[in-house]
């Protein structure tokens, strides 16, 4: 899905040293040098990697007034790779085993030497079939590069993709990017509040007695926050059903918000396993109040925000911060939803912003003393046993 129409996916990339100044001809230059196909190479042994114009799979053109839009560079990258089904490479590699042992005695074996044989006769097979373009597999991408928040957002949650992109950039460019999660949101936020000691202080919340304090899907490095991304949706939770569907947020603009769709939870101590629910208000079943108290932390929440006379559904990725399958329209549905790609751009930035400052408003009661009385509060709210008793203690 692309940014221009449609639903989109975002994950962001921060932007921390960019050489190759302003927009101009001499972007545009570089993403034709290195189109997809102007290098040569098997695509068996290595995929091909090279960028697009952004309009469709096969779209090779670029331009100023194309590809700049504005304050940003919309284009795509393409990945071609040679993907032979393994039951066709199992298929060759009796054939090939077949004609060596036909001399050889009923019920012998390939020994070590016919076997690599047969290996390296089915892999330059592979590799013929692949320079003849057979087997062919092209999956396009779509960036968009934003000058005005030094942020590159690319359009797949797929991490190998994604790091297909990257090193296809940072070749190009010679930029350099941090990927935006949860943790590093944090870390920027505590840097502008000048809060940096308490946020350094800040470890995994147990919000219950029984739980032991860990996070099985959090590797412990001491730079990395992305747990309080799990925080952050539970603390929405909470918020939202004991105190209101509005938050004010730092620029003074309002967001109000709901749980849709969809909800995905797991156990941090990793005894009690996932737990994932669909429904139009999945926060509100029975299900979800009984996987939190028994210490379930949200990890993929569908949301519905709207905040300045837009409406967004999405759902977000706790620790990565991933914004999946958003769709953007005016708050009210019947009101005229055309927008030119300027637009539609200036949308996707709002969706960002008005997802960061949401996380920054919980970062601010998270990070420092605010959380003590928080998260009484919250436990309070967890001990309770279903949504109608919560209902009536608010």
């Amino acid at each position: 899905m692309g940014f221009l129409s449609g639903g989109v996916t975002v994950v962001r990339y921060r932007i921390t040293s960019d050489p190759s100044g302003n927009f101009g001809d001499s972007h545009i230059q570089s993403l034709s040098e290195n189109a997809i196909g102007s290098k040569t190479g098997n695509i068996y042994e290595e995929p091909d990697v090279g960028f697009l114009g952004g309009a469709h799979l096969l779209d090779t053109d670029f331009a100023v007034e194309k590809n700049i839009l504005g304050e940003a560079m919309h284009f795509g990258v393409r990945i071609d790779s040679c993907q032979i089904p393994s039951p066709i490479k199992r298929a060759w590699t009796h054939q090939e085993l077949a004609g060596l042992m036909k001399d050889s005695e009923p019920g012998s074996r390939p020994n070590k030497a016919q076997k690599t044989e047969v290996k390296e006769s089915v892999e330059a097979r592979c590799a013929a079939e692949a320079e003849k373009g057979n087997f062919k597999k092209m999956s396009e991408t779509s960036l968009l590069w934003d000058a005005t928040t030094d942020t590159l957002m690319i359009s797949t949650a797929s991490e190998k993709t994604c790091d297909y992109c990257l090193g296809l950039l940072e070749n190009t460019f010679g930029i350099e990017l941090q990927k935006v999660t949860s943790g590093t949101l944090a870390l920027e936020w505590a840097d502008e509040a000048e809060v940096n000691a308490d946020m350094f202080a800040t470890t995994p919340t147990s919000f219950h007695e029984h739980s032991g304090g860990g996070v099985v899907w959090w590797n412990g490095m001491s730079d990395n926050y992305d747990f309080l991304g799990n925080e952050f949706l539970l603390w929405l939770w909470w918020n939202w059903e004991t105190n209101s569907n509005v938050v004010t947020l730092s620029d003074g603009s309002e967001v109000s918000g709901m749980f849709a769709r969809s909800l995905s939870l797991d156990c941090p101590d990793g005894e009690h396993g996932k737990e994932s629910i669909s429904s139009e208000s999945p926060v509100a079943l029975p299900e979800a109040a009984l996987a939190i108290r028994m210490g379930k932390l949200p990890r993929k929440a569908g949301l519905t925000l709207v905040r300045n006379g837009e409406k967004y559904d999405f759902t977000l990725q706790a620790e990565t911060f991933a914004l999946g399958s958003a769709r953007i329209a005016p708050a009210d549905e019947s009101s005229d939803n055309s927008r030119d790609v300027n637009d539609r751009i200036e949308s996707v930035r709002q969706l960002c912003e008005t997802v960061d400052l949401l996380y920054a408003a919980f970062c601010e009661k998270r990070i420092g003393k605010k959380w003590k009385s928080e998260l009484e509060k919250m436990s309070q709210w967890l001990a309770l046993d279903t949504p109608m008793k919560r209902q009536r203690a608010a």
